[in-house]
Formats: C-alpha cells, sequence, structure tokens
C-alpha cells in the first residue's frame, strides 16, 4: 500500500463540541492520513491509552492508511473538572516528520432550567395597533431556542409578513387584527429538554363609534323632540369602549305651538294615574285576604333573607306583575332573570331613589316582604345605574357608599342565627430567642416570631387574637370592606430585633385595576388608620399579596386589617357555599340550610360551629362562587325536587341576599333554608339540586343526595385544615429551613460581592423583589426575606423551591473548601435533616463566602 512520506499528518476529521445529556456519555473522534499514532489530551493531560478505541483502515480513494481513534467523556469526569475554562478536549497526531493538533473542542453538561426569565404578558391593543410579546427563556446550555404557539398552534413568520419572530425572542405583530386574539405561548427547547411560558391572552378590541344623528321627531304633545343615534360605526367588539355620550338627545320646541295640548294631557294623567293606584290598591288588599284565607295553614307564606330576621317593613310599589306563573301553579320553575326586592328593608339614598319606588303620591302599603314576594308584585331595588363602561359612574359611586354606610350602621341586617358579639379567638405562646410560631387553628391566621428578634436570655409571652365582632365594621369608611378578619398581636409593649411575618387569609379576587386594597391598623381612639396600600412601597412594613393569602411584615405590635375599596364593577371577592342538612327526630321534615359566606377558613369556622351545635351533616364539598360589585343580587333556588315523593311549601323553592347584604358581610355568614317533607316515611333518600347564582354574575350548583333516616347527630365531616389543635412552636421544629442552613444563606447574601450575589438577586429569584428599601433598611436584609418566604410557605411540605431559587443564582466555580465539605458531612449525619436539606447544604457549599 503506497503511503505519504515526508509530510505532516493531516486531520480529515477533528473533534466537535459536544454536550452531555442527563448521564449519557459522549465520544470524541479523530482522524488523520498519514499517522503513526493518535492521542486525545483534555485539559492539557494526556489520555490514557487505555481509554482509546483506535483502528486504521485503506482510503478505497486514495490507497492511503487512515487511522482513527474515539475516546468516551462522562458526566463525571466534566463534573470533577473546575477550571478557569470549559471542559476541552484535542488530538495529537505523529508521524514520520512530526506532530499536528486538531482544534479543542468543548464538553458541557447540557441543562435547561424550568422556570422563564420573563414570561409573555396578556395584552389588550387596540385594532391596527402593534403587539409586542416579550420572552426570555430559561437559561440552559446550549442556549435554548425559542418558538412561539398561538392556541398551540406554531406560528410562522415565513407565512405571514405581518408576524415577525426573529427579534431577540420576542414576537412582534406589526398591525393587529381581530384574528391576532388567542392565547400565545412562549416555547424554549434544546437537546435535553422543551419548556412552556405561561400563557399570555392577547386581546384585540375594537373601540365604538357613533354614526350620524337621525333626524329629529315630529314635536309631541309634551312640547319636545328627540333624535338618537347607534353606536355602530364600527360596533365596540373584544371589550372595546362604548361610545362616550348620549345616544338620545331631546330638546324644547320653542314655537309654542303644543301648550294648550300638554295642559290637556296633564290633567288627563292625574286622575288616570290616582284611579288605577286606587283600583290598584283594592286589588291588592283582596289578594291578599283571599290567600290567607286559602293557605291559612302553611303558616308562614315564604321563607326568605328579609322573613328570617322577623318584622314588618314599608315598600313602595310601582304596579302589579301580571301573569305570575308562582300564583297559577306551584310547580313551575321561577323565573330568575326578573329580580324581586325580598331580601332586606329598603333604605332609600335619596329624593331621586325615592320617586322610583313611590309614583303614586301618600300611598304606601305596609305588608310582610314574605308576602310581598309571593305576590310578585315587589320591584327590584336598584342600587345600580345602567352604563356602558363597568367603571363607576358619579351616581352610582355616590349611591354605593351610601348603601354601604347604611349597611354598617346597622339598617341592613344579616340573616341567620349568627350572633355580632362573639367570643374572640386567641392564642398565646411564649417565645425566647429561637423564636417559633403562633396559629390560630383553621382560621388561616398565623404569626412567624423569627430566630434571634428576641434577644438571648430573655422571652416574651405573645398572643394572638381575631376580632369576632362588628365593632371594626362600623368606623370603616363608607366604601370600604372588610377582606379578611381583624387580627391583632401583641404585647404592646413588644421589643423585636427584627420585624414579625403575619399571614391572613382574605377573599379578594387580587387585581389592582378594580381593588384599591390598604393594610390598616386602629388607633387607641378605636380609628382605623391606613398603613400602607398594597400596590405601594413602604419602609415602615411589608405586605405580599398572594391569591388567597395576606404576608406581612410587622414591626409594632396592634390590631390590623386588610381592608379593599372596588375601583370598578369588574371588582371580584369570593363566597363559599356550602349547604347542610338535618332530619327532625319524630318528624317528616327535613331541613336543607345554604350558607354564603367569605372565602377565608376563619368564616367558613363560623359555619362549621353552628352546625355541629345543630348537629347539621355536610352534604355537599363547599364550593367558590366569584362574587362581582356590579350591584346585583344573589339568588339561591332549589330545583329538581322529587314531587312524588317529597313536598316543599309553596313560593318558597327562590329566595334572595341583596347586594349590600352580601358584599358587606364583613366575615359574618348569611344563611337561607327551605323545609322539605316527606309523604311517606319509606323515604329514605333525598336528591336534589341548589342554584346560587349573583344577578348577571356568575352561578354555582351543589348537587344533594343524601340518606334522611332518623340517625343520631353526626359531627361535621369537613374541616379547612388537618392541623386542628396546635397553636404554637418553638425553636427549630417551627421552622422549615434549618437555622445552620438560614446562617449560611444570610452569611452569603448579606454581603455584597462582584458578581451580584446578594440579598436583591436572593430577592428576585424568590419573587420577593418588589418594596426593596424595606429589605435595604433591615440589619440582616437575607434573614427578613427568608422570613417571608417561610411564611408564605408554610402549607408546603418541602425546600425544594429555595433549593432551586439557590440553584439558579450563580455557577459553580470552585470546589468547596475543606472546612465546608467537613460540615457538610457533619449535616449528612443530622437525622433530622431532609433530602432537600442537604442539597441546599450543598449548594450554599458552593460559593465563596
Amino acid at each position: 500500500v503506497p503511503s505519504v512520506q515526508g509530510t505532516l499528518p493531516h486531520f480529515i476529521q477533528e473533534p466537535e463540541d459536544a454536550y452531555i445529556v442527563k448521564s449519557n456519555p459522549i465520544k470524541l473522534r479523530c482522524r488523520a492520513v498519514p499517522a503513526l499514532q493518535i492521542f486525545f489530551k483534555c485539559n492539557g493531560e494526556w489520555v490514557h491509552q487505555n481509554e482509546h478505541f483506535s483502528h486504521e483502515y485503506k482510503d478505497l480513494n486514495t490507497g492511503l492508511k487512515v487511522r482513527e481513534v474515539m475516546i468516551n467523556v462522562s458526566r463525571q469526569q466534566v463534573e470533577d473538572f473546575h477550571g478557569p475554562e470549559d471542559y476541552w478536549c484535542l488530538c495529537v497526531a505523529w508521524s514520520h516528520l512530526g506532530t499536528s493538533k486538531s482544534r479543542k473542542a468543548t464538553v458541557r453538561i447540557a441543562y435547561l432550567r424550568k422556570n422563564f426569565e420573563q414570561d409573555p404578558q396578556g395584552k389588550e391593543v387596540p385594532i391596527n395597533g402593534m403587539i409586542v410579546l416579550h420572552c426570555r427563556p430559561p437559561e440552559g446550555v446550549p442556549a435554548a431556542e425559542v418558538e412561539w404557539l398561538k392556541n398551540e398552534e406554531l406560528v410562522s413568520s415565513l407565512t405571514d409578513d405581518n408576524i415577525d419572530t426573529r427579534a431577540d425572542h420576542n414576537l412582534i405583530i406589526n398591525e393587529a387584527r381581530l384574528s391576532d386574539s388567542g392565547n400565545y405561548t412562549c416555547l424554549a427547547s434544546n437537546v435535553v429538554a422543551k419548556r412552556r411560558s405561561a400563557t399570555a391572552t392577547v386581546i384585540v378590541f375594537v373601540d365604538g363609534g357613533w354614526n350620524e344623528w337621525s333626524q329629529w321627531t315630529v314635536c309631541s304633545s309634551q312640547c319636545e323632540r328627540q333624535r338618537t343615534r347607534e353606536c355602530n360605526s364600527p360596533v365596540p367588539r373584544h371589550r372595546g369602549k362604548m361610545c362616550e355620550g348620549n345616544s338620545e338627545a331631546t330638546e324644547n320646541c320653542t314655537d309654542g305651538l303644543c301648550t294648550q295640548s300638554m295642559e290637556s294631557s296633564n290633567d288627563v294623567a292625574l286622575y288616570s294615574g290616582l284611579g288605577a293606584g286606587i283600583i290598584t290598591v283594592a286589588i291588592l288588599v283582596v289578594a291578599v285576604m283571599l290567600y290567607r284565607k286559602n293557605h291559612s295553614e302553611y303558616g308562614v307564606d315564604v321563607i326568605d333573607s328579609s322573613a328570617l330576621t322577623g318584622g314588618f317593613q314599608s315598600f313602595n310599589f310601582k304596579n302589579t306583575r301580571q301573569g305570575n306563573p308562582l300564583l297559577l301553579n306551584s310547580s313551575m320553575q321561577p323565573d330568575l332573570t326578573v329580580g324581586r326586592t325580598y331580601s332586606t328593608p329598603l333604605c332609600f339614598h335619596d329624593s331621586t331613589d325615592k320617586e322610583l319606588f313611590d309614583p303614586l303620591p301618600d300611598i304606601k302599603v305596609k305588608v310582610q316582604s314574605s308576602f310581598m314576594v309571593s305576590l310578585g308584585v315587589a320591584e327590584r331595588a336598584e342600587f345600580h345605574a345602567k352604563a356602558p363602561a363597568e367603571t363607576f359612574p358619579r351616581d352610582l359611586s355616590r349611591d354605593y357608599c351610601s348603601t354601604m354606610d347604611r349597611r354598617k350602621k346597622g339598617l341592613l341586617t344579616l340573616n341567620g342565627p349568627f350572633s355580632s358579639c362573639k367570643e374572640p379567638l386567641r392564642t398565646t405562646g411564649v417565645f425566647g430567642h429561637h423564636g417559633g410560631r403562633l396559629v390560630v387553628p383553621n382560621t388561616g391566621v398565623s404569626l412567624l416570631v423569627p430566630h434571634g428578634s428576641v434577644a438571648e436570655n430573655m422571652s416574651w409571652e405573645m398572643y394572638m387574637v381575631i376580632n369576632q365582632g362588628e365593632a371594626s365594621v362600623q368606623t370603616l369608611d363608607s366604601c370600604e370592606i372588610l377582606l379578611g378578619p381583624e387580627v391583632t398581636y401583641g404585647p404592646p409593649g413588644l421589643d423585636l430585633f427584627c420585624p414579625v411575618a403575619m399571614t391572613i387569609a382574605h377573599c379578594a379576587e387580587v387585581d389592582a385595576e378594580n381593588w384599591n386594597i390598604q393594610l390598616k391598623r386602629r388607633t387607641q381612639d378605636s380609628k382605623w388608620e391606613e398603613v400602607m396600600s398594597v400596590e405601594e412601597e413602604s419602609t415602615s412594613c411589608y405586605c405580599l399579596m398572594d391569591s388567597t393569602s395576606c404576608h406581612l411584615l410587622l414591626d409594632q405590635p396592634g390590631s390590623y386589617a386588610l381592608v379593599g375599596e372596588p375601583l370598578t364593577q369588574a371588582a371580584i371577592k369570593r363566597l363559599k357555599l356550602a349547604v347542610f342538612g338535618t332530619m327532625e327526630v319524630g318528624s317528616m321534615s327535613y331541613t336543607l340550610r345554604v350558607y354564603c359566606v367569605d372565602d377565608t377558613p376563619h368564616a367558613f369556622q363560623g359555619v362549621v360551629a353552628a352546625e355541629k351545635t345543630r348537629g347539621g351533616q355536610l352534604l355537599e364539598e363547599p364550593k367558590m362562587l366569584p362574587f362581582r360589585a356590579n350591584t346585583f343580587s344573589l339568588q339561591v333556588s332549589i330545583q329538581d325536587v322529587p314531587q312524588f315523593l317529597w313536598s316543599i311549601k309553596p313560593f318558597t323553592t327562590c329566595q334572595e341576599f341583596s347586594f349590600p347584604q352580601v358584599w358587606c358581610s364583613n366575615q359574618q355568614p348569611l344563611h337561607c333554608a327551605f323545609s322539605l317533607e316527606r309523604y311517606s316515611p319509606v323515604t329514605a333518600q333525598l336528591s336534589c339540586k341548589i342554584s346560587v347564582r349573583q344577578v348577571k354574575g356568575h352561578e354555582q350548583i351543589l348537587q344533594v343526595y343524601t340518606a334522611v333516616a332518623e340517625t343520631e347527630k353526626e359531627s361535621v365531616p369537613f374541616f379547612m385544615q388537618t392541623d386542628c389543635t396546635i397553636t404554637s412552636q418553638t425553636g427549630p421544629k417551627a421552622f422549615k429551613i434549618p437555622l445552620s442552613i438560614r446562617q449560611r444563606i444570610c452569611a452569603t447574601f448579606d454581603t455584597a460581592n462582584a458578581k451580584g450575589k446578594d440579598w436583591q438577586l436572593l430577592a428576585q429569584k424568590l419573587h420577593l423583589d418588589r418594596n426593596l428599601g424595606y429589605f435595604a433598611k433591615q440589619r440582616s436584609p437575607s434573614a427578613v426575606i427568608l422570613s417571608l418566604w417561610e411564611a408564605r410557605h408554610q402549607d408546603t411540605s418541602d425546600l425544594d423551591s429555595l433549593a432551586s431559587a439557590l440553584e439558579e443564582i450563580g455557577k459553580i466555580h470552585s470546589k468547596s473548601s475543606p472546612k465546608d465539605q467537613d460540615e457538610y458531612l457533619n449535616f449528612n449525619q443530622t437525622k433530622h435533616l431532609s433530602h432537600i436539606s442537604k442539597r441546599l447544604f450543598k449548594v450554599l457549599s458552593d460559593f465563596k463566602l
């Protein structure tokens, strides 16, 4: 075989950059000609001969001998290498004249983090506007490639010139079209995995516009003429704004041609109105007498929310509703689309409101509210004004706040047997230098006393109290409501080195556009003062709003409450719905009680406590109902009752709570009851549905299927938490983060370094990077950040999220010192330390202190 003498080796194939995926080793290859030997050198050191795999073959085209060499590189080899650059290898080939070197090939461990550095955010943009969705994929090796999905289908700029996906991972739509509305997802991928970002909803809207005015109408008998216009040029679409201004215009006719006819028409209208009013009153009185005569055996005509509070109420009515189906056939389903006033005493806001219910002067009828409902003659009390936009109009805001103010002064009473003078819930504990945690069981309220907050060789007897009365409501501003319980912690002279972390459950759907949520503190004269708004920054305290809880960092003992003021009708507070049942001993009757209560553990425990005393059984898992600030009432109806097995009193199938009753319940339960009776004692099952819906809002269905045999009273089988008895914990067992690891984190991040690994980066990775000025003033910012993390994750079972955040902060650059390794081994021998805690310490040992 011929050979090439007198030439240096020439590489036909050089090693290429490679990535180790999971634990699979990679192969590096070299081929050279002419070559007597080929060896690999990695990181400046020769690879042992036994690790080479080589063979020779003849190139059929040139007839020359080709030598090929291969080695394997494992994940362990790369992890054990700590140098100024990445793990690398090259080939060295020998011939008779000398040696040749190949290019360097780097070997890196491939990975792709889980969390995106920036998720795309939803947008609402006008038609023809520009849409820019930002996406920063997770950190990864190799760098992740980004694609975009719209409604789970791939978006490509190759098929749509209006879309650009090449600009630094961002998605740009130059001119928004209605068809561009949808759910967009950023998809990042490399050789290891694929990651999906949070979905961003894009809505392309069209604002409405007027067309031209119509022609003026002929002058009417009232000396007026009108013209109209429509909001259809264009029609508002996809949440676009309605046209501003009025759709109708009226002006007086100034020529005086209809003065005489107007006077005569006024006389006719006056006498006609008086006559109609007298006839209506007479018909009503006759109907009441006939009804009571025919149905006196029923006792109470109808069960509704105001009937439960008792008493008579003065109603002004407009006219008699025609064709009431409830009077003709009691089996017909009620029309829930028609609102009726049968839930609360009417409180007129001003003279203009009164006119709506008093069309006939000095004619008032005093009847029981439940009976007004059964006849269907009471009109809905309108607490709202018609407006296309969802913001509160000026007159609505006035009436809304006025209604709220009357509600808090007691004019709108709560329904049900619950007293407003309950004993406060109280828990106490003695805490020293090691700190601990106070918990009011099953209320969503807790207090974290950090390690080191109490001086050494000292202790404090601390307490936490939940005020269950309504005194706090009386002093709030008229438009504000409680979003959670009022909580007091003390003692008043408490002196700590760092703030405590208090957690209070709340019932608001948090949205800065719809809510103004504030933290307030009670002063010595029992008034409320604002501490901070949750959307603003403050150095006096820290407020972190989660979906169901508020986490506070507080320096000053006292009474605190989270209050909210709705900014628009889209503001939502969550209600928890539950249905309980009891069978009366020795009777054929069965009672269903439906509760509507603010969606907080504390509020629901009031229901649980009441039903325990009654022997009630929970018949369906409680459900959540979003209740909007649209001033519409809440209706409760029973449906699908087996007519041949059960009877229900007429006119009791639909009941209602007014908007102020529900919106201003302030942690106090509301409830209504349905009484059913078996036709035969053989009937042992009851199945029906309970519908709870807000007019022009959401609806929930509670499905009831239960045995109704007379049995001993059973306890309520539902509790908010499994840990119902522990009220205080002290020392290390009260914290998820072991003290040694907590101290290591503080030592690492409290002092800034050149690589930026300080407490601000820690706050960012733990998603606590707002209001950083509060942390900056603390003696140990990292310790306060960890206390807030502890409070936020008290219901989770491990430290995985903390470990993941620390792993993301920086790349490991050097081996841990022998001292660190010794400490790590000692911690491995600690039995109470979990696997995740060991992982935490391993991560921390890689940081240079």
